[in-house]
């Protein structure tokens, strides 16, 4: 499970957004109060998100919702998510704001799941992270479905970590080992993060006391080639492959020393499809 707890009048505002003035159509045909059930299961393999949540928004439209899965579960084609019974009215204003939610979600759950999947085979103790770079506004969503893929996240903001880029470094006026041990004093319950573009750059950064080394768009062999680096020096600074990590490369970068894969990759993933049946209920 994901632990993310998403504020209902965030959802509450899912809802309100597809349906402001109410559902035209239902109400036109006059069917609104009529008794019906719904059921949402998995049309192919998927590992489930936001399924809790697609559950608040039925249950705010009106309908009685039985949850059927926990986020963070493989689910094969066919299994059911949820189930729920309420006037048609209910059933219909919640039914594609539910499902939408859980397909965009899903598809981002899966997609790290199989990096971490991919990752561990090789290395069962690596951490997948993923970036702060999904769609503003609904950070809460990504970090609970990034969860439940089994993937943490990298950072969630500026405020909370520090990483140095090189474009910090560019206003410098202080050398490396300066601003580390600056920072080390100002935030000594920090670990120190700093992003580089080449082995020697990686190697002088660890001399200098960063704790983690941010390896950006390194191939895998020249992670390789850090990992022997930084061991003939002694130094312990955690490499984190980033830039262009996916699926196809995780067991690459991990069977070549990485600690930490940082990844932006599952936020462009496809939506898992969804099968929703709608039928009247006694």
């Amino acid at each position: 499970m994901s632990g993310v707890q998403i504020p209902c009048g965030k959802l509450a505002g899912l809802l309100f957004d597809d349906a402001p003035y109410g559902d035209l159509t239902t109400d036109l045909v006059g069917i609104a109060g009529r008794p019906g059930q719904i059921s949402f299961s998995a049309r192919a393999d998927m590992v489930v998100a936001l399924a809790a949540e697609a559950a608040t928004i039925l249950e705010m439209a009106g309908a009685e919702v039985e949850l059927l899965c926990e986020d963070g579960q493989k689910l094969p084609a066919g299994a059911p998510i949820l189930r729920g019974k309420g006037p048609a009215g209910s059933l219909l204003r919640g039914w594609k704001v539910a499902q939408t939610l859980i397909e965009i979600w899903s598809g981002v759950a899966s997609a790290a799941r199989e990096i971490v999947d991919a990752a561990r085979a090789v290395a069962p103790d690596i951490c997948v992270a993923c970036t702060r770079k999904n769609t503003p506004g609904v950070k809460d969503f990504s970090v609970a479905a990034i969860r439940a893929g089994g993937a943490v996240m990298h950072r969630l903001g500026l405020s909370e970590t520090i990483l140095v880029f090189p474009e910090h470094l560019a206003f410098a006026d202080a050398p490396l080992h300066e601003i580390a041990a600056r920072l080390r004093k100002s935030a000594p319950e920090k670990k120190l993060v700093i992003e580089t573009r080449d082995v020697d750059e990686a190697v002088l950064a660890a001399r200098a006391g960063f704790d983690v080394i941010q390896a950006e768009k390194f191939k895998p062999e020249e992670i390789a080639l850090l990992k022997e680096r930084l061991a003939v020096i002694g130094n312990r600074a955690a490499i984190a492959a980033a830039g262009g990590v996916n699926k196809s490369n995780a067991a690459d970068y991990a069977r070549a020393g990485a600690d930490i894969l940082v990844t932006s990759a599952p936020y462009a993933a496809a939506p898992r499809d969804v099968s929703v049946r709608l039928a009247p209920g006694s």
